[in-house]
C-alpha cells in the first residue's frame, strides 16, 4: 500500500502521524511511505530521519494526498485537506465529528473512508488509540490549570501546594477515566486537595483502593457537582462519551457561584466541551474569561509536548497502520470488530451511530459497510 503522511495545520499541531520507526516498520512489510517534507519537524524528527527509515520525502502536501491509498494524521483533517480527499481513499486520524457537522458534511461527500482513532475499541472495552492522548492530556491539566491560576493570568493567584501555615489549592476533577485519574495523580502530587467525582460506583471503588490517600471521590450527581464546583479553585473537565458530544455539566448559571479567578480547563473540548461556556482555544491564545472565570480550552493539549505525545500515540496506532496496509481495510476490519467500531465515515455514508444520532443523519451499521 502507498501510505502518505502530511504536515500537520491546525494552528500550533507539532505532531505527527508517523514516527520514522512506524515507516522503518511498514516498510519492512513491503509497503511505501511518501511524507511530506517538514512534517516531523515539531516532533524533532528531520526528513533524514524518514529518509533512512526508508520513506520518501514529497515536496507538499498536494504530492500526499493526490499518491497515498491511505493517509495517516494526528488531528481531523480541515477544509482544504478535506477537499483533497478521493474516492476510495482512507484516512486513519481523530475525526471527533459528534460536534462538527462540516466535517461530516465534507467527509461524507469526499467518499473516502474514514477510520477514527477515537472509537477503535479493545477487549477490555477501553480506546486504545484515545487513552494515550488523553494520558498525556490528563498529566497536561494540572500544570496548565497551575498556570492559569496564576495572578497575572487572571486566575485567583493560588499556589497549588499551598505553603505551610497556608491551605493548598482546592481542585476538582470531574471523570474518573483515564483523563481523570491522570489529572488527579498529577494534581495531588502538586500537594493540591484533589476530589474526583463519577458516575459509575466501580470505577469509584477502583480509584479509592488504588488511590485512596492522593485523591478523595465522590459519586457525580447534580447537586455535589454544583457544591463543589462553586468551591473549586480548579476544575477539570474530565468526561467522555465515546464518539458522542460532551454532556455540559457545568452550566453557565453555575459560574456566578464560582470564586473570582477559578479556572476551568476542559479536555473534552475535543468533542464538543462539558462546560456550557466553553470555546476551543489555540496554544498561542489559550485561556479567555467569562464572568470572572479563567477558561482553558485548547483544543489539542498534547501537541504542547509533541515529541512525547507522538511516540505516545505511533506505539498505540502503528499495530492498527500495519493491518490496514497488510490486509486492506476491508479485510482488516472484518478479522477485527475492534477496528471496525473505528469506521466513522465510508462511501458517502455515517457508519456510526453517536455521529449519526448527534447530527440527526442517516446511519449505515459499520458491519453492512463492508460490502459498499
Amino acid at each position: 500500500m502507498k501510505i502518505g503522511c502530511v504536515k500537520e495545520i491546525k494552528p500550533q499541531e507539532f505532531r505527527v502521524g508517523l514516527t520514522p520507526h512506524a515507516v522503518q516498520e511498514a516498510v519492512a512489510h513491503g509497503h511505501s511511505v511518501l511524507v511530506e517534507t517538514g512534517a516531523g519537524l515539531g516532533a524533532g524528527f528531520t526528513d533524514a530521519d524518514y529518509t533512512a527509515a526508508g520513506g520518501v520525502i514529497a515536496a507538499d502536501a498536494a504530492s500526499v494526498w493526490g499518491a497515498a491509498e491511505m493517509v495517516v494524521k494526528v488531528k481531523e483533517p480541515l477544509a482544504e485537506e478535506r477537499a483533497r480527499l478521493s474516492p476510495g481513499q482512507v484516512l486513519f486520524t481523530y475525526l471527533h465529528l459528534a460536534p462538527d457537522p462540516a466535517q461530516t458534511a465534507d467527509l461524507v461527500t469526499s467518499g473516502a473512508t474514514c477510520i477514527a482513532y477515537e472509537t477503535v475499541t479493545d477487549a477490555a472495552g477501553g480506546l486504545p488509540l484515545l487513552a494515550p492522548m488523553s494520558e498525556v492530556a490528563g498529566k497536561l491539566a494540572p500544570q496548565v490549570g497551575a498556570w492559569a491560576l496564576q495572578k497575572a493570568n487572571g486566575g485567583r493567584g493560588v499556589l497549588m501546594g499551598g505553603v505551610p501555615g497556608v491551605l493548598p489549592a482546592q481542585v476538582l476533577v470531574i471523570g474518573g477515566g483515564v483523563v481523570g485519574t491522570q489529572a488527579a495523580r498529577v494534581a495531588a502530587g502538586m500537594g493540591a486537595a484533589v476530589t474526583v467525582l463519577d458516575r459509575s460506583l466501580p470505577r469509584l471503588r477502583h480509584l479509592d483502593e488504588v488511590f485512596g490517600r492522593d485523591f478523595r471521590t465522590g459519586y457525580a450527581s447534580a447537586a455535589l457537582t454544583a457544591e463543589l464546583v462553586a468551591k473549586a479553585d480548579l476544575v477539570i473537565g474530565a468526561v467522555l462519551v465515546p464518539g458522542a458530544a460532551a454532556p455540559k455539566l457545568v452550566t453557565r448559571a453555575m459560574l456566578a457561584t464560582m470564586q473570582p479567578g477559578a479556572v476551568l480547563v476542559d479536555v473534552a473540548i475535543d468533542q464538543g466541551g462539558c462546560f456550557e461556556t466553553s470555546h476551543p482555544t489555540t496554544h498561542q491564545d489559550p485561556i479567555f474569561e467569562v464572568e470572572g472565570i479563567v477558561h482553558y480550552c485548547v483544543a489539542n493539549m498534547p501537541g504542547a509536548v509533541a515529541r512525547t505525545a507522538t511516540q505516545a500515540l505511533g506505539h498505540a496506532t502503528l499495530p492498527f497502520v500495519l493491518a490496514l496496509a497488510d490486509k486492506g481495510w476491508r479485510q482488516a476490519c472484518r478479522e477485527d470488530v475492534h477496528l471496525l467500531a473505528g469506521l466513522n465515515v465510508h462511501a458517502g455514508q455515517v457508519t456510526c451511530a453517536p455521529v449519526a444520532a448527534a447530527q440527526g443523519l442517516p446511519y449505515l451499521a459499520a458491519a453492512e459497510a463492508l460490502t459498499l
